[in-house]
Order: structure tokens, then sequence, then C-alpha cells
């Protein structure tokens, strides 16, 4: 379970985020949606401790992130996989090499069992044949779904996911919502994900959490969103130009 317990962080005199509190379940998808600059990527760099609180703690199954030396905390972190908004694959290197990265930086594999496990990787993110290619040669989609292949390549108990579709096409959108319950349901994996896309959250989401007014303004279930009186959220959804379906 991840815990952030009363997180404080400014940037000099700016303030970020101030006594935000969530709690993330395992083997369940949270979404995490805000509007651009509420603080939801800094949220999600603290949680794999990129960043560190002035004040609260971040905890990974009870430890608290703070407390922990730097090969502890790089232990922790290889527990994650990320896949950032750009994709962030090495220009140099062709796909099959991008997702034996880590592999090969982290892990004794030899490279016979490195060779299974990105094959492995590509078939789950649907690119069996794409290793060979460079990223120039990839679509957005493409790049996108190669970096997710790289992040589950460490077999992590959690991936964060920082605008998954952002930039991308409603058809290629859906692949990557399609995806993210894939390997939610057959790795029984734990998964954050930033998004502004209302669909998206209606897709993998079971959590929701609103970042607003400095602090994680409200959390609950997506059902419980659906149903919300909340002001400030229902402002939000409608500002995304989307209407929720009424529940029954």
């Amino acid at each position: 379970m991840i815990e952030v317990v009363g997180l404080q962080r400014s940037f000099g005199e700016q303030v970020v985020l101030r006594d935000a509190n969530l709690r993330v379940h395992d083997g369940r998808t949270l979404a995490i949606i805000g509007k651009s600059g509420s603080g939801k990527s800094v949220l999600l760099k603290h949680i794999i401790g990129l960043l560190k609180p002035d004040a609260g703690a971040i905890r990974i199954d009870g430890v608290d992130l703070a407390t922990l030396d730097y090969r502890t905390l790089q232990d922790v972190r290889r527990r994650f996989g990320v896949l950032f908004q750009s994709g962030a694959l090495f220009d140099s290197m062709n796909a099959f090499e991008n997702v034996a990265f880590p592999l090969r930086q982290f892990t004794t594999l030899s490279n016979t069992e490195i060779r299974h496990r990105v094959n492995v990787c590509l078939e789950q993110v649907q690119l069996r044949d794409v290793g060979p290619k460079q990223p120039a040669d990839l679509s957005g989609g493409m790049k996108k779904r190669v970096a997710l292949a790289r992040a589950i390549a460490l077999e992590p108990a959690y991936i964060l996911y920082d605008e998954p579709t952002s930039g991308l096409d409603p058809e290629t959108s859906n692949t990557i919502d399609e995806l993210i319950n894939d390997l939610a349901r057959t790795l029984q994996i734990t998964s954050i994900v930033v998004t502004h896309d209302m669909h998206s959250v209606l897709t993998i989401a079971q959590d929701v959490a609103f970042v607003h007014g400095k602090t994680i303004h409200w959390q609950g279930t997506l059902a419980e969103m659906k149903a919300s009186d909340d002001p400030d959220l229902n402002r939000f959804i409608r500002a995304n130009a989307y209407t929720l379906p009424q529940t029954s």
C-alpha cells in the first residue's frame, strides 16, 4: 500500500502541495485528476522518491521513504515502473535495447534471459515485432507502448503513468487504456494514472483523487465520483467537456 500523509512541498516562495493525504490500495487503479499546474506530477515524483517533502511522509508498505539510505531507496524505486508523458525512449537505442536497458542495469540475467524477457514484455504491449526499429520509426502510440514494455521489464509492484494518452488520437488512446486494464489484471499490479482524460478515468479507474487548492481536495471510488455533489470536482469535470453518465 502507498500512503501520502500530510505532504507539504514548496519551491522557493511557491507552495505546490499543502497537507496532502492519499491512500493507494494494492491491486487497484487510481486516477489522479486536476488542473495543469495543480501539483499532480509533483505528487507523483514524491511517491517514487525523486523529491523529498518539506513535511509529511510517503510510506510504501508502511516504510517512510525519508528514513531510507540511498541504496535502500534505490531498491524501493525498482518496485516502480514509470511511463513518462513523452515515453522518454533513448533515441540511440532500438526498441529492443530500450526495453532491455533496465534489465542490463539492475539484474544479472544472461543475454538469453534478457532476450526472452524483452520479447515477453513487447508481446504484452502488442508490439511483438518492433524490437529492431528505432524510436524515430515508431508512431507516438507505439513509442508509449515500447516505454510501457520497459516500465514492466523489472516486474514492478506499481506502475505510475504520467498523462499516458496525452497527444494521442482517440483510437490510440483507447488502445493505451485497454493495455492499462490488461496489465493491471494480468500482472496483479497497482497503478497510479495522472490524466486529464475523463474518458480514460471512466475506462481504467477504480479510485479517483482530485488535486485542487494545493491539496488532495477529494478522493473516493469511481462510483462515488459519479454520485458526488462536490462543486469543485464537478466544475473540473465539466470544464474537461465531459458529462458523467447517470448512476442507476
